[in-house]
Formats: structure tokens, C-alpha cells, sequence
């Protein structure tokens, strides 16, 4: 590092996004948890040639034609929504914005959380899961600081009731909670259906997963009007024009294509729950996912790290965590039928 890098910055590790291999052939990816369908038809005709020849001039900075179609799809005022580039903006906003007071969050869970505490420098307090690997929201009583949940949780895939989400907001009315749901859509059903009663909720979801735009980065946050304008004076004083002109309208077309948008999820949720049956066949404790991924480990067969690695030779890429609870699982992405049928035989053939 440079000599003018400031100290607080010092001590921070970048979050390490999954591996994004070039050129390898024959390579099976299924490890960031991308779609494997293409976006919708719809989205691939809004980018025409006559839209990108537009590119000269600036994106809308209030994002109000894609706000307006989302807050119709949400059920939500057009006030109450917010669109960041990607969801780890919007994250970025929410810490910078409402974790004055600290940032909890589990030790087993997305790991932008903690190097977004430590950038800014954070009090954190890491709530463990229980030994099944679930939530339990008593937990996190007493904390004064913003609460942040993955649900469904990653790399776990499990969901928590909306229930218990209840419970969480209640237990203190001056603590913002954020409820990432990037992988709603796959299993669950969405906090946004509480935000006509908890001032303190603010949930956040992607494109990227159930919409196709991984690589358009498309996110949104929505709440009550007052928490989205504090994270609009947050957007307007870092990045005012944070999503650019084609992602829009990709967002757009997106939202409108419901037919495609739910055939989508429906096949990838059958494929998955395919799949974990057949690696339990094989030994493998997998958990209920309610996500686009499957989390599967303790095999007594083969460990964490070599079931990684014995797939990493037969060119399939899944991800490994390495830290001590998780280093006996591996997280696989769900991919087409014809995919998931490769990663079947050939953890057959290791075992």
C-alpha cells in the first residue's frame, strides 16, 4: 500500500467476490449464484441501437420512469423506493447512513457486511447461528445499532419467517433493521408486506439473481418515505447518477415480463430441490434452501476443501468457504437440469 493511504484504511480486507475464470473451456460456473437463464426476451429488445446511441447524455438521476414501474410491482409509493447500482451500493448507502451506533449481523452470512463495518469503521457485534445454522432474533436484543439479515440467509439458503422478522422490529422502534433479500424470490415470502407497520424496516433486493442482470448491476431498497429520502441525500452526495441509462431500461423490461420472471424461478427452485435430493443420496447434509443455491457439507466421505477441489478438476466451479464453521460445506449454484446433471455425475465418479 501507498504511504498516503489513510490509517483507518489501513487494517481493511476488500471483500473477495467469487472467482470469475476467462477462457477456460468446458468450465460448469456455479459458484455467484447467477441465473443461468438469459435476461428476459423483453429486456434484450428495450437495448436497441437507437437507445445506446443515446449513451452521449446523462442517465436520469431520480431513476423515476424504472421507480415508478418497481413501486407498481412492490405495491409501494413511488417515495418509498430506492435504485442503487447493484444492491452492494445500496448497502454501502444504508451502512454509511444508519450504522452510527454499529452494524449486527451473523458470523455466518454475506461477507460485504463486515468489510463494509470496518470501512467505515464500524462497532460490529457478530451474532453466531445456532448450531443448526438458523437466526434466532433474541439474539440480537439489547443492540442498539442497525441489525442487517440476509433472508433467505447465504451461504445457508435458510429462510426466517416473517414472524420472526416481526419480532425483531419490535424489539426496539429506534433501530433500523435491514432485511437483504437477494434471494427472496426463489423461497419465502418478502418483509416489503411490512413496511405499512415498521418504520424501521428497510429491505433490500437485487436484479441479479431472479431478473438475469447480474452484469447490468440493478438494486433497490425500499421503506418508509423518510428512511429512502436519508438514503437519497447518501446517493446525491456520493454518486448522484448511480445507474446508468441501459440498466434502467433493462429494469424496466424486467418488471414487465412477469411470465418469463416466474418460469424462470419455477425451474430453477425444481432443479434445485433436484439436486439436494441427489446429494443427500450421495451422504452430504444439505440444507433446506430456499435460494438459488444449494449449501451441502459434512459428508463423511470426502471433506469441504476436496470435494471443492475434485470438482475444480473435472472443470466445475463451486465455492468453498474456509472459515472453521463452514469449511466442511461447499455452496452450489443452481444452473439448468443439463447442468446439474454434470455436477451429479461427476461427484458420483469421486465418491
Amino acid at each position: 500500500m501507498s504511504r498516503f493511504l489513510k490509517e483507518a484504511l489501513r487494517a481493511v480486507e476488500p471483500y473477495t467476490p467469487g472467482e470469475q475464470p476467462r477462457g477456460v473451456q468446458d468450465l460448469l460456473k456455479l459458484n455467484t449464484n447467477e441465473n443461468p437463464f438469459p435476461p428476459s426476451p423483453m429486456v434484450q429488445k428495450a437495448l436497441h441501437s437507437g437507445e445506446i446511441a443515446r449513451l452521449n447524455l446523462y442517465s436520469d438521476p431520480n431513476c423515476a420512469d424504472f421507480l415508478r414501474v418497481l413501486a407498481d410491482t412492490l405495491g409501494v409509493g413511488c417515495g418509498q423506493v430506492l435504485a442503487g447500482n447493484g444492491s452492494d451500493e445500496v448497502l454501502q448507502f444504508a451502512f454509511s447512513a444508519f450504522a452510527e451506533k454499529g452494524a449486527a449481523y451473523p458470523d455466518i452470512t454475506y461477507g460485504f457486511y463486515d468489510v463494509l463495518s470496518r470501512f467505515f469503521g464500524l462497532p460490529s457485534q457478530i451474532v453466531p447461528l445456532r448450531e443448526d445454522l438458523t437466526v434466532a432474533v433474541e439474539d440480537y436484543e439489547g443492540f442498539p445499532g442497525m441489525v442487517v439479515l440476509a433472508n433467505p440467509n447465504a451461504p445457508t439458503g435458510l429462510y426466517l419467517p416473517l414472524r420472526q422478522i416481526e419480532k425483531l422490529l419490535c424489539q426496539d422502534p429506534n433501530r433500523l433493521c435491514l432485511i437483504d433479500e437477494a434471494y427472496i424470490d426463489f423461497g419465502g415470502e418478502s418483509a416489503v408486506s411490512l413496511l405499512p407497520r415498521y418504520e424501521n424496516l428497510l429491505v433490500v433486493r437485487t436484479f441479479s439473481k431472479s431478473r438475469s442482470l447480474a452484469g447490468a448491476r440493478l438494486g433497490f431498497a425500499a421503506g418508509s418515505e423518510d428512511v429512502i429520502r436519508d438514503l437519497n441525500t447518501v446517493r446525491c452526495s456520493i454518486n448522484p447518477y448511480n445507474v446508468n441509462s441501459l440498466t434502467l431500461l433493462a429494469g424496466i423490461s424486467a418488471l414487465r415480463d412477469a411470465d418469463y420472471f416466474a418460469k424462470c424461478c419455477a425451474e430453477i427452485t425444481a432443479v434445485r430441490d433436484w439436486t439436494a435430493r441427489q446429494l443427500r443420496g450421495f451422504g452430504f447434509t444439505v440444507t433446506q434452501s430456499s435460494t438459488n443455491f444449494v449449501f451441502a457439507g459434512k459428508n463423511p466421505r470426502i471433506s469441504g476443501a476436496e470435494y471443492y477441489a475434485a470438482l475444480r478438476k473435472n472443470n466445475i466451479l463451486v465455492r468453498h468457504f474456509a472459515a472453521p464453521r463452514t469449511a466442511d460445506w461447499v455452496r452450489v449454484s443452481v444452473g439448468t437440469r443439463a447442468q446439474m446433471e454434470r455436477l451429479v455425475e461427476a461427484t458420483r465418479g469421486l465418491l
